[in-house]
């Protein structure tokens, strides 16, 4: 694994003309292509991004990726999952709008590393096999009970040790410190549907570049390759299940790279302009973000019932005031009506603020 960016040629590397950028607000850094106009930062939306020194500003990893997943995403389905997203959100901000969202969609991949490594371990588990039991059962029919045959898949567990010496190759770990949160909200990336890398796969896309150093990320690299230990033991037990794997494990001659996936990110102002991130998977389409109602529209909508409101009260004082003065009893019952119906729509005037309220309450309480 090479650390040292010093001196590195871009272009040379990744077989495109590409220059480093950094976000100063939220600090995430980017490869762009060369040329390209400038960009607000696609994580925070809150700052243009500014150059880096490609000689020395580019650690941990400055190198092309191994593998790259393409987006594939088909754009029926990503207008429908952006317009999804702007769906049954009471009084949304006006700047939320499926045409906006989409208008402001950008590409970016972000990274995650691949580790290589020979395992030597010693193991054991307890592997199941599937057989099929017949029971009998008991049912009562018409005026008797009546006994029926019934065949069962019932697993037989069977316990196995033993050794293993062999490497595993493109092992997943977090290249990002907001890699756990990225999956929550997004899900897994297909990993089998990677392609090599090739220049042409980058396009105008953002290439996010990896915050986390691979040590770091070596301890949540370790389950992968228990994971893959197991299915490969179980495989080799021509057996339908596997439980309490343990093993002893050494490994060496760790190779590491990274890997691109595929991801879209908008935004929409709220009510005081400030940027609010979209994200959507760039293979799935499922899409995630703070949605966020409008406040101020809220309040709009309160003042407008509440004055329709106040002025029916006192055209309804007018009219009991006319009944009054020429005894009528129709005039009076009428006045008394609207003087209901304007408590009413007083009273209802607390509503779209309530309403609100409470939405974006349930919003702030999402898992981040």
């Amino acid at each position: 694994m090479m650390n040292n960016s010093e001196g590195r040629d871009l272009q040379q590397d990744w077989g495109a003309r590409l220059v480093p950028v950094v976000c100063e607000q939220c600090d995430w850094r980017y490869l762009l292509p060369a040329g390209s106009p400038a960009q607000l930062c696609p994580n925070c939306f809150q700052q243009e991004l500014a150059g880096l020194d490609p000689a020395g500003e580019l650690e941990p990893y400055p190198y092309p990726p191994e593998l790259v997943l393409p987006f594939t995403l088909d754009e029926d389905k990503l207008a429908q999952a952006v317009v999804q997203f702007a769906r049954n959100i009471p009084f949304a901000p006006k700047d939320l709008n499926p045409a906006l969202l989409k208008q402001r969609l950008r590409r970016v991949y972000v990274p995650a590393w691949l580790v290589d490594a020979q395992v030597t371990a010693q193991f054991q588990a307890e592997v199941g096999f599937d057989y099929q039991a017949v029971s009998h059962r008991e049912k009562y029919a018409g005026s008797s009970w009546q006994t029926q045959e019934v065949q069962e898949t019932r697993i037989r567990w069977e316990p196995r040790v033993g050794r293993l010496q062999r490497p595993y190759q493109n092992v997943p770990a977090p290249a990002l410190e907001v890699e756990s949160r990225l999956q929550r909200r997004l899900g897994e990336f297909d990993q089998a549907r990677a392609v090599a890398y090739e220049p042409v796969l980058l396009g105008q896309t953002f290439v996010h570049l990896p915050n986390r150093q691979p040590a770091d990320a070596w301890s949540e690299a370790l389950p992968g390759f228990q994971a893959r230990a197991a299915e490969e033991c179980r495989l080799a037990a021509e057996a339908q299940h596997i439980r309490d794997f343990r093993w002893s494990a050494a490994f060496a001659g760790q190779n590491w790279a990274q890997w691109l996936r595929p991801v879209y990110s908008t935004f929409y102002l709220d009510d005081e302009g400030r940027p609010r991130p979209v994200l959507v998977h760039g293979q799935s389409g499922r899409i995630d973000g703070e949605r966020r109602a409008s406040r101020r529209r809220a309040q709009t909508a309160a003042m407008w019932i509440g004055g329709f409101g106040v002025g029916l009260f006192v055209l309804a004082v007018l009219l009991g005031l006319a009944a009054y003065s020429l005894s009528s009893s129709l005039l009076a019952l009428l006045a008394v009506l609207m003087v209901v119906l304007a408590f009413v729509l007083v009273a209802g005037a607390l509503i779209p603020p309530l309403v609100v309220w409470r939405f974006n309450r349930r919003q702030a309480q999402r898992p981040d």
